[in-house]
């Protein structure tokens, strides 16, 4: 069974991951987002108390 031996597929994930996490991730990490997020003041909404009708 090919599926259980690790030797060829183990690189090539390990080679994979390394690839993006070292040399694709900070390039895409430098670009600036079209739409920066900003700080928007939250919204107090008032919360009533549930009437219970044994009460």
């Amino acid at each position: 069974m090919p599926q259980l031996n690790p030797n060829p597929w183990f690189f090539i994930m390990l080679a994979s991951w390394l690839t993006f996490s070292l040399l694709i991730q900070p390039k895409l990490l430098s670009f600036t987002s079209a739409n920066p997020p900003f700080n928007k003041t939250p919204m107090t909404t008032k919360i009533s108390s549930w009437t219970w009708p044994w009460t």
